[in-house]
């Protein structure tokens, strides 16, 4: 005899497994929280600190090539071409 469970025992997989997948869910949020903000392209190096007039300053670029420049490992000519490249005016 089944004693009246015979329509309702064929459901309860279905909420035993969205228990499940809930937990997960939980497991998975509490993760990407700890987590941090993500690092990723979209945030952007940030720019140097601004300038006396207030405009920003350098791009991330731009002081590398900087620095490379003054290492050595660029020549004058080498040093203007990249700073065209990058659409920066000469300083």
């Amino acid at each position: 005899m089944m004693w009246g469970y015979n329509g309702g025992m064929g459901w309860a997989w279905f909420f035993g497994l969205l228990v499940i997948i809930g937990i997960a869910l939980l497991i998975v949020l509490a993760v990407r929280l700890s987590a941090g903000p993500p690092a990723g392209p979209s945030a952007g190096p940030p720019a140097g600190p601004p300038r006396e007039n207030g405009t920003p300053g350098r791009s991330r670029a731009r002081q590398i090539l900087d620095e490379r420049f003054a290492k050595g490992e660029l020549t004058v000519e080498q040093y203007r071409e990249q700073i065209r490249a990058l659409g920066e005016g000469g300083e």
